[in-house]
């Protein structure tokens, strides 16, 4: 298992209210998955989502991510576990609009102490794996929205992280850039490639192999496409 997550509680206290956001939530993921998980909005989903990118710590019960129990290290290893086990791609992608395509593929790497001409090389790797080899000195407003998220996807790449932790990563994007960025989530998952998508886009299940529903806290449905 790349992730196990054992009897989670996620709390919300709102001066006399107490929310109860996760409901002893259990599951594991294997390392090559390619999961979603869904729900509407309050469902849940996007707490979890917060707890599986070290971005909440505060919960009860367990979170192991690559064989690390994420609740037992301290602040700054959490960061590094951040930098290092997990990539990031977010709705709005998130990208600096000063920086050219490769600047911005780099920027994990320039916050890791890597040498100029070995993040220049990893980031052209990566950008040409995702089809944008030709658009290296670009700016982000030169480059239609899906190509944006493709920049977003090689930066999350840049790492070799463990997981690919996608969140709505296709929500301001119109249906043909949707079905292009999920092939290409499918095309990095028959590389091996670990991949968790939250999404409230019923759309989006078709393209992973496995589903996992949230509804009020807790989780009603998890199988297989």
């Amino acid at each position: 298992m790349i992730i196990e997550i054992k009897k989670i509680n996620k709390y919300y206290i709102n001066g006399e209210n107490k929310l109860h956001a996760l409901k002893d939530i259990d599951f594991g993921i294997k390392k090559g998955e390619f999961v979603a998980i869904m729900g509407s909005s309050g469902s849940g989903k996007s707490t979890m989502m917060n707890i599986l990118g070290c971005l909440d710590n505060e919960f009860e019960g367990e979170y192991i991510l690559d064989e690390i129990s994420v609740g037992k290290v301290n602040e700054s290893e959490i960061c590094k576990i951040r930098n290092k086990k997990i990539g990031f791609v977010f709705q709005s992608f998130n990208l600096l609009p000063k920086l050219t395509t490769r600047e911005n593929v780099e920027l994990p790497l320039v916050y890791a102490g890597v040498h100029k001409e070995e993040r220049k090389r990893r980031a052209v790797e990566v950008l040409e794996k995702v089809g944008l080899g030709k658009r290296l000195e670009h700016k982000p407003n030169e480059l239609s929205g899906g190509q944006r998220q493709r920049v977003a996807i090689a930066r999350a790449l840049i790492n070799n992280p463990a997981i690919i932790l996608a969140d709505e990563p296709t929500g301001n994007l119109d249906s043909v850039s949707e079905d292009e960025i999920m092939k290409l989530f499918q095309e990095l998952n028959e590389q091996g490639k670990t991949i968790v998508v939250v999404s409230h886009e019923p759309e989006i299940a078709k393209y992973c192999k496995r589903i996992l529903t949230f509804k009020d806290g807790k989780i009603i449905s998890d199988g297989a496409v």
